[in-house]
């Protein structure tokens, strides 16, 4: 299903002219068995788009999500249905309780493990060795629908890319959808938006420069336009830095913990960056 809305949300210019925060009341879905996406930028009148059915997503059901700052890149998400969720995972931060469901990456060692905890149900590495097009996740768990966006990884002894090996991962949930951006090392393309549609909520590495400069991580940001930015991958004072760069469209909000609990009903009307308690204490 993912390349068949990529192909004609470019087609029809929409992959740059939709606004990606904007409410979605349109979606498409293959005639496989992939599930329904009610986070891709589909606008209800296309005339020359053929939809094979619309109908509204078994996943837009309301609740409260958990999101915790967990170390490094790991966010801990927690659905209503009780799914645990540990992003870029390398079995140092996020493992206790041992989650559900692990996402990965391939930059480095800190964003994955080779040997996960059998008792994990379901690992997902952001890149496949044995696919040229890289990873393809679509899969359900029980109120949460877990799909990815690959991206290139940079080599360190050059200025290559390698294709497809880092994941930016999305994860449909209570009606928010929510994107993890992995370890993003360049621009994303038009493509690359129309895949990922809108995001309510999206974890941002803000290291400036191991992943992308501050400014290329602001203008990712920026256009994604979600309702709430958390940081991630800090290195020194970087989130001020990238706070700075983002200017006084968002407001700032320090939490006195490291946990948030969202609704898709109370998002903030301001897009908001918050900051985790650990993180700002490090900044």
């Amino acid at each position: 299903m993912r390349r068949l809305v990529t192909a004609l949300l470019t087609a029809s210019g929409l992959a740059a002219a939709l606004p990606l925060g904007s409410a979605i009341s349109a979606m498409a879905q293959d005639t496989g068995d992939e599930p329904v996406s009610q986070c891709l930028a589909i606008a209800q009148a296309l005339p020359r788009v053929m939809f094979a059915s619309a109908s509204a997503s078994p996943l837009a059901v309301d609740g409260d999500v958990t999101i915790s700052f967990a170390g490094h890149s790991t966010y801990r998400i927690e659905t209503p249905a009780g799914v645990t969720i540990a992003t870029d995972f390398s079995g140092v931060y996020g493992h206790t309780p041992t989650p559900r469901v692990v996402t990965m990456n391939r930059a480095h060692s800190t964003h994955f493990t080779l040997d996960p905890d059998p008792a994990i149900e379901h690992v997902f590495p952001g890149w496949d060795s044995g696919n040229p097009e890289g990873a393809d996740h679509d899969t359900v768990i029980d109120d949460v629908y877990v799909r990815n966006v690959t991206t290139d990884i940079r080599r360190w002894d050059t200025t290559a890319l390698t294709a497809n090996q880092n994941s930016i991962f999305i994860f449909e949930v209570a009606g928010l959808c929510i994107g993890h951006l992995g370890h993003l090392h360049h621009k994303l393309t038009d493509d690359h938006f129309a895949q990922i549609g809108r995001l309510d909520i999206v974890m941002v590495p803000v290291d400036g420069g191991l992943t992308m400069a501050h400014t290329g991580m602001a203008e990712i940001t920026t256009r994604l336009r979600s309702s709430i930015v958390l940081p991630m991958h800090l290195r020194g004072n970087s989130i001020d830095r990238f706070i700075a760069l983002m200017g006084t469209d968002w407001a700032v909000d320090f939490l006195d913990g490291d946990a948030i609990t969202v609704n898709v009903r109370d998002l903030p009307e301001r897009p908001t960056i918050i900051v985790p308690a650990s993180l700002a204490r490090r900044g």
